[in-house]
């Protein structure tokens, strides 16, 4: 018993070192979703409103039009309150909730397996080990992605409902705040877990009924802790990031049906086999599989280098083996609630086959961490293969070296992605972080008085949520002198505030025989600019440069 505790707190210490060291240098600067999430918990934790003055906002946060869901803005603000507005502060959350995901995640399997404890307790223990050393998890608990937070919510929601079915009933009504929690958090939060509670419930529907009680009052507390965000739910602006991305606004499957039919001369049989529903169902069935291709898994990862370091994929290739083999045995011996795993995993990637871009390590997080389970169980099987081995070569069990070959290659694997990840990652990829703003706006920061007006490029992203962030400036302050468009669709543009405007290209603002300091991109420098400074990459290329002309 203590040799399994002290192996548990190993595995949370080392999850911990791994999503906690280095975190406010690497990733090397934030995104501009980062920084929005930074400032508006640092103007909630002021006067308890977000930038654009509502108060206490519960449905949404507009910034930048991308209408958030807000939990991660409150979390932020206690870290924010003692660690002060810095890159640490802001990823703290994520950090902090990734770890506790590992822990959530041993006491998921420990129940996933209830029927079984010895010696199926190791398979928790090889979940949450997984689950520690994934480059996927660490990767998206290192930044302040909220999917990250909603991913503990519905892990621990799952947990908690299997222990009030297994347990104590009372469990039930903290398993739907859970749940309701991941919807307040992330997107697909929203998608996700209402499906799985409602695909959980229908299984356990006979045990519902004996405890009526419980139930009725978990009903209640769901639908009260809801309502603030049904309005907006419903609303167009809930749907317009949906609407940006999904692949059923995509016309090209129309016009190739379109061409088809007209290609066979309207024939009734080609209408039917060329139908608009048959391809989009098609697309999507493409863009679902697109995240078992073993590329995103296990050889180069996300596409995107903010998920992935490209040099390694969401999961190991050691894990390839043992995850195939987790599947087959899985389904075979059926142990426990072993159906949790595959339908877990086959609900939480079917939001993101909906988007345009596939495979998306972040959008299909919520299905964590059923690969790591797979996994785990596959590795459970092979040491049970293994030990059955009555063999000797050289008074050397084959089973004691086929152990040790595989645990070598997982350590390779291991130091390789953390290699890559702290020496070669962050001067490649500094660029894909918006890295040079920071330096801009502490250069802004010592000069700015100097000047009537800074015009700064929004080439890089959204340089206005920077110059809040990094100047600490006053939140009331700036509601009250934002010059803000609103799209009619919902985005939101802040093109200036106090001395500071913002534009694509900054060289067509209206001069007004002012001394203005410009922050541009190389590129856009005129011929006749005095250079003031340039801000680099860590890769030695060009990011910004401040200039006068």
């Amino acid at each position: 018993m203590k040799k399994k505790y002290l192996i548990l707190l190993s595995i949370i210490l080392l999850a911990a070192f791994l999503r906690f060291y280095g975190l406010g240098q690497n990733p090397p600067s934030l995104t501009w979703d980062e920084v929005a999430w930074g400032y508006n918990a640092y103007s909630l934790g002021i006067d308890g409103r977000d930038e654009h003055g509502r108060f206490l906002p519960l449905d949404y946060l507009e910034s930048f039009g991308d209408f958030k869901p807000p939990v991660y803005a409150y979390l932020d603000i206690i870290p924010i309150k003692i660690f002060g507005l810095n890159e640490f502060a802001v990823r703290f959350p994520s950090a902090f909730f990734g770890t506790l995901t590992v822990v959530a995640t041993y006491f998921l399997v420990k129940r996933i397996f209830k029927r079984h404890e010895e010696p199926f307790n190791m398979i928790a223990l090889l979940s949450m080990f997984i689950l520690a050393i994934s480059p996927w998890h660490i990767n998206l608990s290192r930044a302040a992605f909220e999917a990250n937070v909603s991913t503990f919510f519905i892990v621990t929601g799952v947990w908690l409902f299997l222990k009030s079915v297994q347990d104590r009933m009372w469990f039930l009504p903290l398993s739907v705040i859970c749940f309701v929690l991941s919807i307040y958090t992330f997107n697909t939060g929203r998608i996700v877990s209402p499906i799985l509670l409602i695909v959980l419930s229908l299984i356990f529907l006979k045990h519902l009924f004996r405890h009526k009680k419980q139930v009725v009052v978990s009903i209640l507390i769901g639908i009260f802790l809801i309502l603030p965000v049904v309005r907006f739910l419903f609303s167009p602006l809930a749907s317009l990031r949906f609407e940006e991305v999904n692949i059923f606004t995509d016309i090209r499957p129309i016009l190739m049906t379109n061409q088809e039919i007209e290609n066979n001369q309207n024939a009734l049989w080609s209408r039917i086999i060329h139908n608009r529903r048959f391809a989009y169902t098609a697309e999507y069935m493409s863009h679902y599989f697109d995240h078992f291709k073993p590329g995103f898994l296990f050889i180069n990862g996300d596409g995107n280098p903010k998920f992935s370091t490209q040099e390694i994929g969401s999961m190991y290739l050691w894990d390839l083996p043992f995850f195939m083999l987790g599947i087959l045995f899985l389904f075979r011996h059926r142990i426990g609630y072993w159906w949790i795993v595959p339908l877990w995993m086959l609900i939480g990637i079917s939001p993101a086959a909906t988007a345009r871009e596939t495979p998306h390590a972040l959008r299909i997080e919520s299905a964590l961490p059923t690969f790591q389970i797979f996994t785990a169980y596959g590795f459970f099987v092979f040491l049970n293969k293994i030990s059955n081995i009555k063999n000797q070569i050289s008074r050397i069990q084959i089973k004691y070296l086929i152990f040790a070959l595989s645990i070598l290659f997982l350590f390779f694997n291991f130091i390789y992605y953390l290699r890559g990840y702290y020496a070669h990652y962050p001067y490649v990829y500094s660029g894909e972080w918006q890295f040079g703003y920071k330096e801009a706006i502490g250069y802004i920061k010592d000069h700015r008085y100097k000047y009537d007006n800074v015009y700064i490029t929004e080439a890089l992203g959204r340089p206005y949520i920077y110059a809040l962030f990094y100047l600490q400036y006053d939140p009331g302050r700036f509601r009250e002198q934002a010059i803000i468009e609103r799209e009619a669709l919902g985005f939101v543009h802040v093109k200036g505030f106090d001395q500071f405007r913002f534009a694509n290209n900054i060289r067509d603002l209206p001069k007004q025989n002012k001394d203005i300091l410009y922050i541009d991109t190389e590129a856009n420098v005129p011929r006749d600019a005095m250079i003031l400074k340039t801000f680099y990459l860590l890769n030695g290329k060009p990011s910004l440069v401040a200039f006068t002309k």
